[in-house]
C-alpha cells in the first residue's frame, strides 16, 4: 500500500479538518511516479465513495468536497485514474455532486472537471456518460442553458464537445440534441447556442476570464453539430445504394434547416470578436470561421449571409486609389500591431479597400470602432439597441487582408524561409491559418453577385495602376498572385486561385484579363486550362487603362512603347560582324550544321550584299 493511500484510509470521522486538508493536498501535489497503478485506482474509488456517502461516519464533511474533488482529478490525469472515474456509477456520482454543490461553486466545477478529464482520456465514457443510467445528455443541455459564468459554460461546452465528436458512436445523442426541442420551447440547443454566444461575446470584451476559452470550446461543440447532423438526417432519408456516393461530398454540401438559427448568433460574434496579437487569426476566431464554412448559402439562409442594407453600398469613384501607391496606403505600424500587423518598412499590408475612391474606413479603423461599439453596448444594457447589420464580406475581406499582411509583409515571397519560420513561432502554417478564411471569402463570392462585385471594385479597381508588375504590388492583389507562384503552401495556393477564379464571375477569360495570363497559367493548368483562354465577345473588362494605354494580355500591365533603335552604318557593320563570329564559332563547335548557320545561308543567297 502506498503512503497515500495509506494516509488517507488512516483518516476517519474525527480526523481533524486541518489533518483531512494536508492529506488531500498531499495527493493532489503527487508526482505521477510516486503512486502505481493499483494504488491510484483505490485512492480515486475511495475518495468518490466518501464524497457520495459524505455523513457522519465518512472522512469528508462537505467543506472538504473541493480539496478532495482536486485530488480525484489530480489523480485522474493518469488514464489509469480516469478509468476508474469514468465507470457508470462514478460519472453519475460527479454529476449529481456538480448539482448538490450548486452553493460551492468551485468545488462544482471541480466535479465537471473530472467529468470532462476522463472523458478526454477514456474515449468509451462519452458514450457512457449520455447514456441513460448516468444521464448525461439531459444534464448537459440543461446546465448550459442555466450557465452564465465562463468557466461553467467552458466546462459544460468540453464534455458536450467530447460526447459528440463521433458521429458514429454519438449519431443518436446529435439528432436528440436537435429535434427534441422544437424553436420557442425551454432547451432548445440551436437557441441556447445563439444566447450563450451572444452572452460571451459581450464577456469577451469585458476581458472576462476564461471567455475566450468557454467561446473556443462552446464553437468546438458548435461544429461538431453543424458537421454531424446535415449527414446524419440525409442518411436516413436516402437508401444505402444512393448513400454510397456520399464520400464526395464535402464540408457544406449536407445542410438541414433544423440549423439555420446557427448562423445570426455566428455572424454577430464574427463581427465583434476583438483584434489579437500576435496573430490577426487565433481563437476562438478560427473557431468561427471554421464553424461558418459547414453552412451553405441556402435560399432561406441568402438574406442572413448577405445584408440587404449593404445591396446599394457606395461604388467606387473614379479617383485613383491610394492602395496603388504603398507610400500612401495605411500601414500597420506602432499601435495598429494590435491588429496583427507588421511594422517593418515597406512591409505593412494594406488594410481593406479603403481610399479616396470608397468612403469606408480601414481594417484597423473598422475593428477597434466595433470594439468600442460592443462596449458601449454592455454599458447601455439597460436600453436594448438594435443589432448592428453585420457585413460578413468587408469583416472577412478585412480580416484576410490584414492576415496575409502579418504573414507576407511587403512584397516577401511566401516561400521565403522567414515566412515558415513566423507561422512556426505562432504554432501553426499558413495553410492552417489562412485557407478556412479563403475558402469563406471564395463560398461568399460563388454564391451572390453582388459580393463578387464588391469584392473586384476593391482589388481590382478600374483605375488599378498597372505601370509596374501586379505580382509585385504590397497589397492584397499583390499577395495573392504571388501565392499563386509559390511552392510550400500546397492548400492554400489553389484555394486563393480558386478564390480570384470566383471573384472573376468563375470566368478563365476574365480572370486572364484582369491580371494577366502569366500570373495565372500555373492555376489554370491544374483546372484543365491549357492555353490562355479566348477573350469573350461580351466581356466588359477593359483592354486598356483609363489613359487609354493597352494592357498586355500576358503580364496584366501596361505594354511600354518600342522605341526604334537607331545606328550609324559603322554600329551596324560592327554588330554584323559580331554576329558573323558568334555563329561562325558555333558552326565549328558542331552546335549548329552548316545549313542552319544564318550568316552563311545569308551570303550564299546573296543577301549580304
Amino acid at each position: 500500500m502506498s503512503s497515500f493511500l495509506q494516509a488517507y484510509t488512516a483518516l476517519s470521522s474525527a480526523s481533524s479538518r486541518s489533518q483531512v486538508s494536508a492529506v488531500l493536498q498531499s495527493v493532489t501535489d503527487a508526482l505521477p511516479s510516486q503512486i502505481d497503478v493499483t494504488n491510484r485506482k483505490e485512492l480515486v474509488q475511495t475518495i468518490l465513495d466518501d464524497l457520495t456517502n459524505s455523513g457522519k461516519k465518512s472522512r469528508l464533511s462537505p467543506k472538504d468536497a473541493l480539496p478532495a474533488l482536486q485530488a480525484v482529478k489530480a489523480l485522474g490525469k493518469d488514464p489509469a485514474g480516469s478509468e476508474v472515474v469514468a465507470t457508470n456509477a462514478n460519472l453519475s456520482a460527479l454529476l449529481g455532486l456538480s448539482h448538490s454543490l450548486k452553493d460551492n461553486t468551485d468545488a462544482s466545477n471541480e466535479a465537471l472537471r473530472c467529468i470532462a478529464n476522463a472523458l478526454l482520456l477514456i474515449s468509451d465514457a462519452r458514450q457512457t456518460f449520455i447514456e441513460k443510467q448516468v444521464g448525461g445528455a439531459e444534464a448537459c443541455v440543461e446546465l448550459l442553458e442555466k450557465s452564465t459564468s465562463p468557466e461553467r459554460i467552458f466546462l459544460v461546452s468540453r464534455i458536450l464537445f467530447l460526447c459528440t465528436a463521433s458521429m458514429v458512436h454519438a449519431g443518436e445523442y446529435i439528432r436528440t440534441l436537435v429535434e427534441a426541442k422544437p424553436p420557442g420551447h425551454p432547451g432548445n440547443i440551436v437557441e441556447i447556442i445563439g444566447l450563450r454566444l451572444d452572452g460571451l461575446s459581450k464577456s469577451i470584451l469585458g476581458s472576462a476570464k476564461l471567455a475566450r476559452e468557454a467561446m473556443t470550446d462552446l464553437l468546438k461543440f458548435i461544429f461538431n453539430l453543424l458537421l454531424h447532423y446535415p449527414k446524419l438526417v440525409e442518411s436516413s432519408e436516402l437508401d444505402t445504394a444512393t448513400n454510397q456516393n456520399d464520400e464526395t461530398k464535402v464540408i457544406g454540401d449536407s445542410w438541414s434547416d433544423r440549423l439555420d438559427g446557427i448562423l445570426p448568433p455566428l455572424l454577430r460574434t464574427f463581427n465583434s470578436l476583438p483584434p489579437t496579437f500576435p496573430g490577426p487569426l487565433a481563437p476562438p476566431m478560427t473557431h468561427v470561421i471554421h464553424s461558418l464554412i459547414t453552412i451553405p448559402v441556402t435560399p432561406s439562409l441568402h438574406s442572413k449571409w448577405f445584408a440587404s442594407s449593404y445591396r446599394n453600398s457606395p461604388r467606387s469613384s473614379s479617383s485613383k486609389s491610394a492602395r496603388d501607391s504603398p507610400v500612401s496606403s495605411p500601414e500597420i505600424t506602432g499601435k495598429n500591431l494590435l491588429a496583427g500587423g507588421s511594422s517593418s518598412n515597406g512591409g505593412s499590408p494594406t488594410l481593406g479597400p479603403s481610399s479616396a475612391r470608397d468612403s469606408k474606413p480601414g481594417a484597423f479603423d473598422r475593428a477597434m470602432n466595433a470594439l468600442a461599439a460592443g462596449r458601449r453596448s454592455i454599458s447601455r444594457s439597460s436600453s436594448p439597441q438594435p443589432p448592428p447589420t453585420v457585413d460578413v464580406l468587408l469583416r472577412a475581406y478585412d480580416l484576410l487582408d490584414v492576415s496575409l499582411g502579418h504573414y507576407l509583409p511587403g512584397t516577401i515571397e511566401p516561400d521565403d524561409a522567414s515566412v515558415r519560420e513566423r507561422c512556426r513561432n505562432e504554432g501553426n502554417s499558413l495553410d492552417d491559418a489562412l485557407v478556412p478564411l479563403v475558402l469563406l471569402m471564395t463560398k461568399l463570392c460563388v454564391a451572390d453577385e453582388p459580393s463578387r462585385t464588391r469584392v473586384r471594385e476593391w482589388i481590382l479597381p478600374e483605375d488599378l495602376d498597372r505601370t509596374s508588375p501586379l505580382e509585385g504590388r504590397p497589397d492584397f492583389l499583390g499577395r495573392c498572385l504571388r501565392l499563386l507562384a509559390c511552392v510550400h503552401h500546397t492548400r492554400l495556393k489553389p484555394s486563393v486561385g480558386e478564390m480570384l477564379f470566383a471573384i472573376c464571375d468563375s470566368d478563365a477569360s476574365s480572370l486572364v484579363a484582369y491580371v494577366g495570363y502569366g500570373n495565372v497559367a500555373g492555376f489554370l493548368f491544374q483546372k484543365g486550362i491549357m492555353t490562355a483562354p479566348p477573350r469573350s465577345a461580351n466581356s466588359t473588362v477593359p483592354t486598356t487603362t483609363a489613359s487609354g494605354a493597352p494592357i498586355n494580355p500576358v503580364t496584366g500591365i501596361v505594354e511600354a512603347p518600342h522605341e526604334p533603335l537607331e545606328m550609324s552604318d559603322e554600329e551596324k557593320e560592327r554588330e554584323a560582324e559580331k554576329l558573323f563570329v558568334l555563329f561562325d564559332r558555333l558552326e565549328k563547335s558542331g552546335a549548329i550544321p552548316p545549313s542552319q548557320n544564318p550568316i552563311r545561308k545569308a551570303a550564299q543567297e546573296g543577301r549580304l550584299g
